[in-house]
């Protein structure tokens, strides 16, 4: 059975997804394969990085307190963020729960995603294939659960209950939708979410709730026209699993990397930690602050000017295989979109004459 097809690759109609890796091996067709992977051979810093996750795993939620306190939503959004914030998280949005996100199988009745965002060590991370990259991803998603966790029993003695999940393994609904709707940034090629702070350096936890709360708008800024026209994590991909194309999804025409390709690498180490590595080390998006603090700048809307120039400034040999793509002399595919306006002179790009305003 292909994955492409569980996930719903070419159907043109809106459905809910099917649960496919990652969640208990009796409910997915992948189960066997799920399985035999994490029953492979550790490493040492991967198994203390989990033993460490265990007292995480096991801290129980607070008990529900029994009359819910008043708040308006307003006054409510901040508390959450502000608290979400004190217990370590980078990234906070909210969004209301929306049923194409709920995989098949589970119910969900709480009307709001309070979406966070966990910084990674992009050092740690940039280690890969070596085992000290993969301790880092399970530390982090560890940290996540423990900020949801938290959240969540915050929630709940104010009378509000909270259904906590972090990663990795997967939960009742999908990750990456609700922290794209609440303003996370937008879907890179490479199928991560590519922040304006933290570049794809990041990983997932949620909290389900009821609390009255604002939404969060989505953030646009022009990664996904940067995509569109940057080749360089899909020509790094060692099965060729990124496409230089959108797919219609679950009718949603988005990127999406191809399943049937990617799992047999990215379950078998050492390939897998050098597929990330060799996707994520030449990503221009995959550093955190990639559209931050750049010295070189395009003329037009200076958060746009940041995205494209923060990839030239911190990617190194990798802006070089982008700058062949995107800004050669003949500016082809150049004209069109957000960067339409950028300058160019001699082969360098000109200093922004706008001091950065976020």
């Amino acid at each position: 059975m292909s994955g492409n097809a569980i996930n719903g690759v070419g159907e043109g109609a809106v459905r809910r997804p099917e649960p496919i890796y990652h969640h208990d091996p009796e409910r997915t067709r992948f189960g066997a394969l799920q399985t035999w992977f994490r029953g492979l051979a550790g490493h040492p810093l991967i198994d203390q990085a989990r033993r460490d996750r265990v007292p995480i795993m096991e801290e129980n939620l607070a008990p529900l307190a029994p009359a819910p306190e008043q708040r308006d939503p307003s006054a409510w959004s901040a508390a959450v963020k502000d608290q979400a914030r004190a217990l370590g998280a980078e990234l906070v949005g909210i969004t209301p729960m929306r049923p194409e996100w709920v995989f098949e199988g589970f119910e969900i009745t709480h009307q709001w995603v309070v979406v966070m965002g966990i910084a990674m060590d992009y050092a740690e991370q940039s280690t890969a294939p070596h085992p000290r990259s993969i301790a880092e991803v399970v530390r982090q998603y560890g940290r996540g659960t423990q900020v949801a966790k938290r959240l969540a029993s915050w929630l709940r003695t104010k009378g509000w209950d909270g259904l906590p999940h972090g990663g990795p393994e997967a939960g009742p609904i999908l990750m990456i939708p609700p922290a794209l709707a609440c303003g996370f940034g937008e879907l890179g090629k490479d199928g991560s979410i590519i922040n304006r702070d933290l570049g794809s350096c990041f990983r997932l936890a949620y909290v389900l709730t009821d609390v009255p709360l604002v939404a969060d708008a989505p953030d646009a800024f022009g990664a996904d026209e940067f995509c569109m026209n940057c080749r360089v994590c899909e020509k790094a991909c060692p099965p060729a699993a990124i496409t230089p194309t959108k797919h219609l999804v679950r009718g949603e025409t988005k990127w999406y990397v191809d399943f049937d390709k990617c799992v047999p690498t990215s379950t078998t180490p050492p390939a897998a930690a050098s597929a990330l590595r060799s996707v994520r080390g030449a990503a221009p998006a995959s550093r955190p602050t990639w559209c931050r603090n750049s010295p070189v700048a395009v003329s037009g809307k200076a958060r746009l000017a940041r995205s494209n120039c923060g990839c030239l400034r911190f990617v190194g040999r990798a802006h070089r295989a982008c700058r062949r793509t995107m800004h050669s002399s003949t500016h082809r595919g150049w004209r069109r979109g957000p960067f339409a306006r950028s300058t160019h002179h001699a082969g360098r790009f000109r200093r922004c004459a706008r001091p950065s305003t976020r």
